[in-house]
Formats: C-alpha cells, sequence, structure tokens
C-alpha cells in the first residue's frame, strides 16, 4: 500500500493526462444520433432464447450466457448446448444492453441470450471492434444510468430515440478518433501504473521461500483471541467539525464511509493529527488501515498501532474488520471508541504472544499473488 503522498502523487499525474486527453476532446468535433444510427438491432428471429434448466455442464467450446445480472457484465455462465442455435455464430463484434437494469456488456464471440430475451438490445456495427466499443458504450451509459431505472425501462423504442454524442469528421461518425483515444488513454494509464508498481515495490511478485511455506501451512498455524485494548490502549475518538467550519487545506478528514475510503474532505483546521500506521473505525464498524496522517471526525474511533510493522498492521486492520463489521452495528446503535476497546479480535500467535512477524509474511505474501496478474498484465500492455 503506498502513503498518501504517493496517493497524491498519483493523482496530479493523472491530472496532466486527463487535462492533454480533455483538450483532445475539446478540440474534435461532435455530433448527435440516434443509437439507432450508430448501431443497427439485431431481428428477434436470429435470436435464440434459453431457459436456466437447459444448461448442461460442459468443458469444450464453451460460450457466454447471458442474462439480467450486475456482475460479471451481465455473464451467468459459459456453456456449449450442441442442440442449440447459438446468437452471432460468427463472431461478430455485439452489445448487449439489457432494459432493466441497463447493463452493457461487449462481446466478440457467439453467445447464448436467457429466456425473456425481449428485454435484452442485441446491437451490432460494422466499424465496432474491441477498443472503439469502449467509447460507445461509455457514452451510451452516461446517458442512460442517469435517464432509465426499473421503473423506467430502457426498452428497445426508447433506446432507439436516445440521443447521444460522438466524434465526428466529415459529418460522419469519427471510429478512428475513438479507437486512437482509447490507445492512447490506455497506454498513459499503462504506464503510470508501471511506475506505482515501482516506486511501491509491488512489481516483485515472486514469494519468497518463507512466503510459500506460511501459505502451505497456514492451517497449521496457531490462534489466539485478544482484546484489542490490551494489545494497542485506549482508542481515541475522533471531534465534531461540521462542514461549514472546515477549512480547505492538506490535511485528509476522515468519517464514515465507504466513499474515498471514508475522506470526506481535505482541511486546514486545526484538530487532532493522527498517525499514520493507524486503523480507524467508522460509526458502521468498517475498519480501515491508513497509511498517512489525518484527521477524524467523532464518528471514527481510532486504533493504535503505529508501533506494529506496516504488514502487520494491515493484518491486524482485517481482524477488526472482520469481528466488528458483521451488522451489528447501525445507525441506531453507532460503533465507539468503547467499542473498540472490549472488542475481540483472532491473531496467530506464538508464546502465547501476537505472532506479528507471520503476520507481516502472510500479507506480504498476499499482496503478491493479488499484483502477480496485474504486473503481468502491464507488462505486456507496455511491450505491446
Amino acid at each position: 500500500m503506498g502513503s498518501f503522498n504517493n496517493l497524491k502523487t498519483r493523482k496530479r499525474k493523472f491530472g496532466k493526462v486527463d487535462t492533454l486527453l480533455n483538450e483532445k476532446l475539446q478540440k474534435v468535433k461532435w455530433g448527435e444520433f440516434k443509437i439507432e444510427e450508430v448501431l443497427q438491432w439485431q431481428s428477434q428471429k436470429e435470436i435464440d432464447p434459453l431457459k436456466l434448466e437447459e444448461l448442461k455442464d460442459e468443458t469444450e467450446n464453451l460460450y457466454p450466457f447471458y442474462g439480467q445480472a450486475t456482475i460479471n457484465n451481465g455473464i451467468i455462465s459459459y456453456n456449449q448446448l450442441t442442440k442449440r442455435v447459438i446468437n452471432n455464430k460468427f463472431g461478430k463484434p455485439t452489445i448487449l444492453i439489457h432494459s432493466n437494469n441497463q447493463n452493457i456488456v461487449y462481446l466478440e464471440t457467439p453467445f447464448y441470450l436467457k429466456d425473456g430475451h425481449g428485454a435484452t438490445s442485441v446491437l451490432q456495427c460494422d466499424e465496432l471492434n474491441s477498443i472503439n466499443q469502449m467509447f460507445v458504450i461509455a457514452s451510451i451509459e452516461r446517458i442512460i444510468k442517469t435517464k432509465y431505472s426499473y421503473n423506467t425501462k430502457a426498452t428497445k423504442i426508447e433506446l432507439k430515440n436516445t440521443i447521444i454524442k460522438l466524434p465526428i469528421k466529415n459529418d460522419k461518425i469519427d471510429f478512428a478518433f475513438m479507437e486512437s483515444f482509447i490507445l492512447e488513454l490506455e497506454a498513459e494509464r499503462m504506464q503510470i501504473l508501471d511506475t506505482y508498481l515501482l516506486s511501491t515495490g509491488l512489481k516483485d511478485y515472486t514469494l519468497t521461500l518463507e512466503e510459500e511455506n506460511i501459505l502451505n501451512n497456514y492451517q497449521s498455524l496457531k490462534w489466539k483471541t485478544y482484546k484489542l485494548e490490551e494489545l494497542f490502549g485506549k482508542a481515541t475518538r475522533g471531534r465534531r467539525l461540521k462542514s461549514a467550519d472546515r477549512i480547505s487545506g492538506n490535511l485528509p478528514f476522515v468519517t464514515a464511509g465507504e466513499t474515498d475510503e471514508g475522506v470526506s474532505a481535505f482541511i486546514g483546521n486545526n484538530v487532532n493529527i493522527f498517525s499514520e500506521n493507524t486503523t480507524t473505525i467508522d460509526m458502521f464498524g468498517s475498519a480501515k488501515y491508513r497509511n498517512y496522517k489525518y484527521g477524524g471526525d467523532d464518528h471514527i474511533a481510532i486504533v493504535h498501532t503505529e508501533s506494529l510493522p506496516k504488514l502487520a498492521s494491515i493484518f491486524v486492520t482485517t481482524a477488526i474488520h472482520k469481528s466488528s463489521y458483521n451488522g451489528q452495528f447501525n445507525y441506531g446503535r453507532n460503533f465507539y471508541a468503547k467499542d473498540a476497546d472490549v472488542l475481540n479480535i483472532t491473531l496467530p500467535t506464538k508464546e502465547n504472544k501476537p505472532d506479528y512477524e507471520i503476520m507481516k509474511t502472510i500479507i506480504s505474501a498476499i499482496h503478491k499473488l493479488v499484483i502477480k496478474e496485474v504486473v503481468l498484465f502491464n507488462n505486456e500492455k507496455i511491450k505491446n
């Protein structure tokens, strides 16, 4: 995990990138189009819907089964049904839009469509490809996510007449500009990601022998339950600072909530500043690790883990979150610093004491396992 200063640096770099790309968007000419002028609806007769009970377990020639789902891009499963007519059997670039939840997915493969396909618009275009589709979909989402809801469905008739804005050249949709813009955006983001991975040491994803041994013998670790106050002393409660009284500054001010990790503002007020490498628990029991100095309001309890190694603190934060964030705290029953003092957490133990060295090793190994695919993906993108 990077420090808050690293986060601010990355934001400045993103700001420069965004400025350059925004200039390109401002210079390009734009046109307004009905969606049906950009994408063509596939005939209902060409669509072969199926029911869930028709699915069979197969291992080869699998195709996506698309339905009303908001996760996995609407893909429910992958199947191979030899007795069914697959849709889009030649793998033409296709956009699917579900009228109930406005979910949009791009496919370049044959697919199966769930029964009730009348709620799904199947759209195609000869100029569409895996790159420019991102621009097209973003333009569609920008409109339909605010215009439609479950009660105001994005039906085919509604979608056909929905107006979107796209770049134009010589009065025609400029698919080439969209593709070059997305490629440039991706290249710059990949370079920023590469710089971040290097600066934080996350580019090294090779497990050490110690890390491998810990993971292989994880089930045999000894665990013990500890009271939080016994480990880190009494938790500290933040102090209320009304929005109207906040002075703009550089200090992150933490409140309850998940958005932006609970950082609601950056202030210049004279408040109690809490140390980096500590853990906050908000009024709902949600625990977060902080690797930067910050202020906190009265809905925040601070657990003083600053004397621990960084990775051990992260492990402890996870143990706290597991114990405190189970629905037992809410608007009617807030989590306070006194609740942190009596909170029990379970940690790896050695000689009847928390084994912080093992915690460090476990988190280090998890970091590497999580980041490995990101590093490999980034390396491949930069190489190409």
